[in-house]
């Protein structure tokens, strides 16, 4: 572009900025006019949007107060997308030295990104995984070798990229369960890969299966909750919440308790069902309109609902997050949270990652905030535009956190690992995936695993 229509653009713009004042000068009755001095932003200062939303901040009842954490526990087993059928291991002893010890190439990546969506979990010294074509890979967790693959698409589905995506898997008694976004629910033999059975959905799955007392539960986009025999892939039962069009582009996994399943919904509808029978036992909508945002009506609860100590903890993207009693349902608590992770209870604490990126401690039984940390501070990029004008801001996304050997470790969209101090917030250590994750990470046998969204898996230890 020449010199002179570079000036032209400039001189432009300028004349259009300009005219917007002599518009507003010129208007009658002193509309537009003001005799008062005009609020302007200057550097290092910045007017708020959201007077009119309920913010959060440290209590001051808190001030001062350590944080109790226990003490990190070996794990042995990750069969679920969450660790455990109640979405929760609460201080695992993994990846002391935080160092990347291998990468290996399990299958593809995501078509577009966040496609990928399978957490990994692992059991009897393998690494199960699903990539962005539905292909369930098996890799030893001591040298990432392959060990089997296994395709679950049904036959004669297209193996493009862009046909259906997400899904999970968990395991449990020898077998690999397997969801997926092809609209088909499989279990594999954890040491070939073999099918065992293959039951067909009305609906794709994007989140992965939960196994406990010889089922397995899974939830549809459309909102409905599916529970099958685990021996036989026979339908037990089946649940409908309300729909609802508008997601996020993550998913999310029932938490199993004894006799009661906490299913999630698009609707931000949390519900507490009886795993024999699918009865509903109570419901709790997780919703909270903003003046400010319209993306207050997507209610979606992408991150998976935590049962702990009596009390299930859920977030939504809709702007709330509550501790709900687990026997009556009620809440004990609620916060103006817009989340798409799972919160992790753990001590006397419970750590939650926002939508703006903020990491936020708040007290378990009372939900006061002890801190809030910003996550995105010296990571904002700037992108796009034209000839300098008109660029974007672009800020990481977050997945987690696990609490590994007396560190919070959260991934990134920006393709990082770090770590902070679980006391504090105060960031600790990062490492460099080399491709974003959108996944939180899993733990096994003292290291860490995350999933990048090119396919890739990394052992950290």
């Amino acid at each position: 572009m020449n010199r002179a229509l570079k000036v032209a653009l400039v001189c432009g713009v300028a004349l259009t900025v300009a005219s917007c004042g002599a518009v507003r000068r010129s208007l009658p009755f002193g509309l537009g006019r003001s005799d008062q001095p005009q609020a302007t932003a200057t550097e290092g200062q910045r007017i708020s949007v959201l007077a009119f939303d309920e913010q959060l901040a440290p209590s001051a009842a808190l001030a001062g107060r350590d944080i109790f954490l226990p003490g990190p526990q070996a794990v042995t087993a990750w069969t679920q997308p969450g660790g455990t059928p109640e979405n929760l291991v609460e201080h695992v002893i993994a990846a002391p030295n935080f160092q990347i010890a291998w990468r290996r190439d399990i299958g593809a990546g995501s078509a577009n990104p966040g496609d990928v969506m399978s957490p990994v979990v692992a059991a009897d010294g393998k690494i199960f995984v699903l990539d962005g074509r539905s292909t369930v890979t098996a890799v030893s967790a001591d040298t990432g070798a392959v060990l089997w693959k296994a395709d679950v698409k049904p036959e004669g589905r297209d193996r493009g990229r862009d046909n259906g995506f997400g899904g999970g898997v968990a395991v449990a008694g020898g077998r690999v369960f397997v969801s997926s976004g092809t609209r088909v629910v499989s279990a594999l033999d954890a040491n070939s890969g073999a099918v065992v059975w293959s039951q067909n959905v009305d609906a794709p799955v994007h989140g992965a299966p939960t196994v406990a007392g010889g089922r397995v539960f899974v939830v549809d986009v459309d909102s409905q909750m599916f529970a099958f025999d685990a021996a036989t892939g026979a339908q037990a039962w089946a649940y409908r919440g309300i729909g609802e069009p508008a997601r996020v582009l993550r998913a999310s996994s029932p938490a199993v308790t004894g006799e009661t399943v906490i299913a999630p919904f698009a609707s931000g509808q949390l519900v507490a069902l009886r795993t024999n029978n699918g009865q509903p036992v109570w419901e709790e909508t997780l919703s909270n309109t903003s003046r400010t945002s319209a993306l207050s009506e997507v209610r979606d609860i992408a991150g998976r609902p935590v049962i702990s100590r009596g009390m299930v903890y859920g977030v939504s993207h809709s702007g709330q997050m509550a501790a709900i009693d687990i026997r009556s349902g009620q809440p004990r608590w609620r916060l103006p949270i817009v989340g798409v992770n799972a919160p992790l209870p753990v001590g006397d604490a419970v750590y939650v990652v926002s939508k703006a990126g903020e990491l936020i401690a708040a007290n378990r039984d009372t939900g006061q905030v002890y801190w809030t940390r910003e996550l995105n501070e010296g990571r904002v990029r700037k992108e796009g535009g034209f000839l300098g004008f008109f660029d974007h801001e672009l800020r990481p996304q977050w997945s987690g956190p696990i609490l590994a050997s007396n560190r919070l470790v959260m991934v990134n969209s920006f393709g990082e690992a770090v770590a902070f101090d679980p006391k504090t917030g105060a960031p600790q250590a990062t490492l460099k995936l080399g491709a974003p994750a959108f996944i939180a990470p899993s733990a096994y046998n003292g290291a860490l695993y995350v999933l990048t969204d090119s396919g890739q898996l990394i052992c950290i230890r």
